[in-house]
């Protein structure tokens, strides 16, 4: 996965970390989570705010 796979991570966010609320996990913590995931192989310092915004909507909807 890199960080363009949106979607993807945030299936499986949602699979890993189903305990966790995505709409109060904060950006560090999303972020170390995203990076930690065993299929994710992109730079980890591109993983900028607005990419963030993106995989935790798309995590909520998910979620819901």
């Amino acid at each position: 996965m890199k960080w363009t796979d949106v979607q993807l991570i945030a299936e499986t966010l949602s699979d890993n970390y189903g305990e966790i609320d995505p709409k109060t996990i904060n950006f560090v913590d999303l972020h170390n989570l995203i990076i930690t995931l065993e299929d994710f192989h992109d730079d980890h310092t591109r993983g900028g705010e607005k990419v963030l915004e993106a995989i935790q909507q798309a995590w909520i909807d998910e979620a819901d």
